[in-house]
């Protein structure tokens, strides 16, 4: 039987909004709807909050996450990298229980919105494919990077070519290729892809979310969007757990 482990990452230091896994939303504070989408998965046996916050180890757990234990300090900064944090947490629950999972879905707090079955659906087009290394949730770019510039010494260049085409900047976008733009809704890896040095391995499928579902949490103007998403379409609510 495949093993799924859900992670959801939940460091205590935010520059860009302090507090904001805790901060309440519908209700219900951010982080706590990763957690019910974790737990609302058929095929997920665990749901792990890596934190390095006892507060927000305690908020975990109230809401039916597992902490068995705590994230170091050095894994946890602005620039730390996801793939450190994984790794320890991998090695820290082979050491301690024996256990390895074989797939890991991380739920990023900071992606409230999730419909049922979500998670189910990308974990099982993981297993369908043994080819595959990951799945990355993905939604329709609102800005086409082929309309994209830089800026060298004051002189505009293109961003992007095209092969045939001489100025894609000047095409209608109907005319340009159609691109996708990663969101934090889901993402499922092999556990061995991990251990190898990866968040993605070679070989990503998409999982496709709507536009308007894609909320991505990083000012206080996202969080009332957020809101604004959850109260008009089904998603996942969380619920407390522990009294």
């Amino acid at each position: 039987m495949t093993k799924v482990l859900a992670i959801v990452p939940a460091r205590g230091g935010s520059k860009g909004l302090p507090g904001k896994n805790l901060r309440p939303l519908a209700g219900h504070p951010l982080l706590a709807y990763s957690i019910a989408a974790g737990l609302q998965a058929k095929l997920v046996d665990r749901v792990i909050c890596s934190t390095d916050s006892e507060e927000i180890a305690a908020v975990a757990r109230k809401y039916g996450a597992e902490v068995p234990f705590m994230r170091p300090s050095e894994l946890a900064q602005d620039e730390s990298p996801d793939i450190d944090a994984f790794q320890h947490l991998i090695e820290e629950l082979k050491s301690l229980e024996n256990y390895r999972p074989d797939i890991i879905v991380q739920l990023r707090p900071t992606s409230p919105v999730r419909q049922d079955g979500q998670v189910d659906t990308g974990v099982q087009l993981l297993i369908d494919n043994p080819e595959t290394d990951s799945v990355r949730g993905v939604t329709p770019s609102p800005a086409t990077p082929y309309k994209m510039w830089r800026i060298e010494d004051n002189i505009l260049a293109p961003l992007l070519t095209i092969d045939g085409i001489a100025e894609p900047f000047n095409m209608p976008r109907q005319a340009l290729p159609e691109v996708y733009w990663q969101t934090g809704t889901l993402d499922i890896m092999r556990t061995s892809v991990i251990e190898s040095g990866s968040m993605t391995g070679k070989e990503i499928r998409p999982f496709v979310v709507e536009q308007e579902h894609a909320v991505d949490i990083d000012h206080i103007g996202s969080f009332l969007m957020a809101e604004q998403v959850i109260s008009s379409i089904e998603c996942v609510t969380p619920s407390i757990i522990e009294s």
